[in-house]
């Protein structure tokens, strides 16, 4: 409980209002710091889906041990997740992601050194724990260098990361493997983490002691309402406000399939249209493609409704809706031609991203600057624990039916269902004052 806890209030720097285009712009380098790091991210994650078929043969694992690895990957990625945003808060961004990256990309290089299905499930666990700290330091860098109406616009911009990293994989990663061996592939790909390492330290810190950041554009950063906020926030009490809920409800029933297109779609293509390796390239890089426009779009759309306007509870929602109804087509995907089910997965996963950038935005639009990484850190291990199951029956349905059919029945109908427990949690999103009566 807070109730006792003494409120302080953060208040706006007492210099004249600057128009937007005069404010400064040093705020786009840290989303593109944030931009390559979420890259690096997807890119370590993807690599084993891509490589899947090759390791299948060569190590000998079934559908079954498959869905176990990919498991321990997300079971310690939603056991880390739960602390990763509270430990963020605690010793601030900079330091937060410093540790998360180095941990990942060494676990990434790790894969190499794995022989067996246990030993891909320890080196999967190991990057799970690293990558935890991905988002939350990422959501919580975007409340601290963007004011609420561009938020939605720089989550979409460092989110699609996650879909150039995906991009990278098939262009890259191939090459690598059949140049060098698959092991090579885990090494190369870890190393970019030390590299991005490098700029982060060199070039981030908060606003508020930046040398390159003017005034100006301070102000603009600072430019919403006043926040009033505990001194401290007890981590469990968030779990009494509604919205976190919301959020957690969120996470848990939409994050499972995208964990599904990470660690499947290139299975599916294989198994279903017989994509070998070097021919899946190009079915992925449009997905993918398409996925980043969907992303993008989804946090630019929001933004514009906002900006002509409309209040954070409708643009944001709205978009949700458009990104939901987007997905349903996905049902279809089991039955139609090759290129029929590259336009439909690329529209759903497209409009997953679009959801996803809207959905990690109101966490920074219901709560202070201060409970933004616990937030979505207990978000995220609610989404992961979904991964976990979801990676789970995967496995199980494919080795009992032999068909993607049901899963992609539930992919299509969850985020309808989503949205409209969202709303009935949050009929309104609003900023929630934590501490105060």
């Amino acid at each position: 409980m807070t109730k006792n806890v003494p409120a302080v209030k953060e208040t706006l720097p007492d210099f004249p209002a600057k128009n937007k285009a005069r404010s400064g712009s040093y705020r786009w380098a840290i989303c593109a710091l944030l931009f390559f790091a979420t890259t690096i991210n997807y890119v370590d994650r993807s690599v084993l889906g891509l490589l899947a078929p090759v390791l299948q043969k060569e190590i000998g694992w079934d559908e079954i041990d498959y869905g176990n690895i990919v498991a321990a990957f997300v079971a310690a990625y939603a056991i880390a997740m739960f602390f990763a945003g509270r430990f963020v808060d605690k010793v601030g961004t900079k330091i937060g992601f410093s540790v998360s990256i180095v941990v990942w990309s060494i676990a990434a290089m790790g894969h190499a050194l794995a022989k067996s299905v246990f030993g891909f499930g320890v080196a999967r666990f190991a990057l799970g724990l690293g990558e935890s700290g991905n988002f939350p330091s990422s959501i919580k860098a975007i409340a601290e260098w963007f004011p609420k109406k561009e938020r939605a616009l720089a989550t979409s911009l460092f989110n699609s990361g996650a879909n150039v990293g995906a991009l990278v994989v098939p262009l890259v990663v191939p090459w690598i493997a059949l140049t060098w061996g698959w092991r090579a592939a885990f090494i190369f790909t870890g190393l970019l983490g030390f590299i991005w390492l490098v700029f982060w330290l060199w070039l981030y810190e908060v606003p508020e002691r930046h040398k390159k950041v003017s005034r100006a554009e301070l102000e603009y950063i600072r430019s919403d309402q006043d926040e009033i906020v505990p001194e401290e926030i007890p981590w469990l009490s968030l779990l009494k406000y509604r919205q976190t809920w919301a959020f957690i409800v969120g996470k848990f029933l939409t994050d499972p399939f995208w964990w599904f297109y990470i660690y499947w779609l290139p299975k599916f293509l294989n198994e279903r249209y017989g994509l070998e390796l070097a021919h899946v390239g190009l079915p992925l890089i449009t997905i993918y493609t398409m996925t980043s426009v969907g992303g993008i779009g989804g946090g630019w759309l929001s933004g514009a409704f906002i900006n002509a306007g409309w209040e954070i509870n409708k643009g944001r929602k709205t978009v949700m809706l458009i990104c939901a109804l987007l997905i349903v087509p996905i049902v279809f995907v089991p039955n139609v031609s090759l290129w029929w089910a590259v336009f439909l997965l690329g529209l759903a996963t497209g409009a997953h991203q679009g959801w996803s950038t809207n959905l990690f935005t109101t966490v920074s639009d219901m709560f202070p600057k201060k409970a933004v990484g616990s937030v979505v850190g207990i978000g995220g291990m609610a989404g992961s624990v979904g991964g976990i199951l979801i990676a789970s029956a995967t496995g199980y349905i494919l080795q009992i039916t032999g068909s993607y059919t049901i899963l992609f029945v539930m992919a299509g109908s969850a985020y309808v269902l989503t949205l409209l427990l969202f709303h009935l949690l949050v009929p309104k999103i609003d900023t929630v004052n934590l501490g105060i009566k």
